[in-house]
């Protein structure tokens, strides 16, 4: 028996295309986890948790959370990444999805390894400082930090360490780093003025602002925060362009069929406007934000990229 080059061709096609087709009338027909990388009671651990229940109603199955903390998030979405692409393993992460390919050696691509599948939500970070720090506006510390030199900020990795280079970068200042493992161990050098600045998220920061141990002087998001509705973003303030937020989105792993990819893009983002899961995000200073796959690729490319500049102007390379 003779099989044709064109005849396999289209026998291929027909068993892809029925599976694709068993996809779509099948899935979900167990439970599909979420991996959340990071530990609990952060933003992409609440989000997960809020709308697994919407999406366990609409499918019928569990939606259990699952969280795989460890070495900035990378141990968690390794398990995303070499999981079988049936749809039954999404991942929820953050801009360190983007921002540690600037840090580290990855065990998986960024970008080749993974479906995206839609954001979840976007917090600005708000540049703050000791209330008896002289300037009072970003535009004020550009022409304070050019009079001054040796300007410190308080960085804890990822885009926290890396907004407050790019902002040196575009404004032609020179900021000088001082490390800290989290936001919690350097508050109390800003608050005393030890250390200069810090470009930290705003449910973190908010509670010394609002005490007024700390001002705020811009923030960085597309819009202003609606938790600090006064203060004004760096774009709009004078430096347009300019935005440095955090942000979830929901990942699988590569080469998701289409229907599925089609099917949770729907669901996860009607799951999204449930009234609960917008006023609990509002609590957190983060607002929901979805897109579509193709939308959500190009969104991480250009995080990608502008990431990747800014460490590599500052003599960041992965390790």
């Amino acid at each position: 028996m003779t099989i044709t080059r064109r005849g396999l061709g289209a026998g291929a096609l027909a068993v892809f295309a029925a599976r694709a087709a068993t996809a779509q009338t099948t899935w979900p027909n167990r439970a599909v986890r979420i991996v959340v990388p990071y530990t609990p009671g952060g933003v992409s651990d609440i989000t997960a948790r809020l709308i697994a229940d919407p999406l366990s109603t609409a499918w019928g199955q569990p939606v259990p959370v699952e969280n795989r903390a460890g070495a900035d998030g990378v141990i968690g979405t390794e398990v995303v990444a070499r999981s079988p692409a049936d749809g039954y393993t999404l991942g929820l992460v953050s801009v360190g999805h983007p921002v540690n390919a600037a840090f580290y050696r990855l065990p998986f691509d960024t970008m080749r390894d993974f479906t995206f599948v839609t954001q979840t939500t976007s917090t600005p970070l708000v540049l703050c400082a000791a209330r008896d720090f002289a300037p009072n506006t970003a535009a004020e510390l550009v022409d304070y930090a050019k009079r001054n030199p040796g300007v410190t900020f308080a960085g804890t990795g990822g885009v926290v360490r890396l907004a407050p280079v790019l902002f040196a970068q575009r404004t032609g200042i020179t900021l000088e780093y001082v490390p800290y493992r989290g936001s919690t161990q350097a508050h109390p050098d800003l608050m005393a003025n030890r250390v200069n600045i810090m470009f930290d998220t705003v449910p973190a920061a908010l509670p010394h602002i609002q005490s007024g141990a700390l001002k705020a002087l811009a923030t960085t998001g597309a819009q202003r925060s609606a938790q600090l509705p006064d203060v004004p973003t760096i774009g709009e303030a004078f430096l347009p362009g300019f935005e440095a937020s955090t942000w979830g989105m929901i990942i699988a792993p590569a080469n998701l069929p289409a229907p599925v990819l089609a099917k949770l893009n729907t669901d996860i983002r009607a799951a999204l406007q449930n009234p609960t899961v917008i006023d609990r995000h509002k609590t957190l200073g983060a607002s929901i934000v979805s897109n579509t796959p193709d939308e959500m690729r190009a969104f991480v490319q250009a995080e990608l990229d502008k990431w990747g500049a800014a460490a590599r102007a500052a003599d960041i390379r992965p390790q």
